[in-house]
């Protein structure tokens, strides 16, 4: 059976640390991209358009292990259906895809994409694993920059967050790739639940900024009702990651709680 492994998304914030590691277990590597590129580091690259189905065929040539990672605002469910319909025709023997908690529970476009990519890959006659992983920590300091910038911080009733390291979703997802097809896997949650405005403040302080104000709002609807219920959350039966959100702000910016 091949041991080339073909990753989408594989120069994004998590492929970063994917391919890495699957070269260091001496895996050859194959990362889609929309322009492809020159291979570097025994790392080959090769270009298609998922949401087209452009190049896909060509890039699954003696694949035996797909891990899809590949993820954005638009289009997932399409793309995911265009990946596994070519990979089931052209005999991908493990399907590894990367969802979110919450995914089937928050009543949000981004949530229900990912819902239908799931079960696209369910679907697809490919044995597969499904791992959903709670935002990461450079989502949630991309927020906190944001927000850490208005001069009173919106304290959303109810958002909390579980961050978790994108390093930790990355050795978590190579040992499922390397091992066989188990369906959908325990959830990888960060060790510590926040509520969304603790982290920009936590960023805040890093920052050596000055201090602001929380005002409390209450999140309306459907949505806030899920978030207050902690639907995107996974407080049992979830494994976690060891790496903190105050250890990734003191590699990132310095301080912290």
């Amino acid at each position: 059976m091949s041991t080339t492994i073909l990753v989408t998304g594989g120069t994004g914030t998590l492929g970063r640390h994917v391919v890495p590691l699957l070269r260091a277990a001496g895996r050859e590597v194959r990362v889609l991209s929309r322009r492809g590129g020159a291979p570097a580091d025994g790392v080959e690259y090769v270009a298609c358009d998922l949401i087209e189905g452009e190049g896909i065929d060509a890039a699954l040539a003696g694949v035996g292990t797909v891990l899809h990672l590949a993820g954005g605002p638009k289009g997932d469910v399409v793309a995911t259906r265009n990946l596994v319909r070519a990979a089931a025709g052209a005999g991908v023997k493990h399907l590894v895809y990367i969802s979110v908690i919450g995914a089937d529970r928050i009543p949000l476009g981004y949530f229900r994409a990912k819902a239908g990519a799931e079960r696209a890959v369910a679907e697809s006659g490919v044995p597969w694993t499904t791992l959903r992983a709670a935002q990461f920590h450079d989502l949630a300091l991309t927020v906190a920059e944001k927000m850490g910038r208005l001069p009173v911080v919106p304290a959303l009733g109810g958002l909390r967050w579980q961050p978790v390291d994108a390093r930790d979703v990355a050795e978590r997802l190579v040992e499922l790739a390397l091992g066989e097809a188990a369906g959908r896997v325990r959830d990888l949650a960060g060790p510590g639940v926040y509520g969304l405005h603790e982290l920009v403040l936590d960023h805040v302080r890093a920052r050596g900024g000055r201090r602001r104000p929380a005002l409390p709002v209450r999140l309306p609807g459907r949505v806030g009702r899920a978030y207050r219920a902690g639907a995107n959350l996974a407080l049992d039966g979830a494994d976690r990651g060891g790496r903190t959100w105050e250890a990734f702000l003191e590699e990132r910016v310095g301080g912290g709680r």
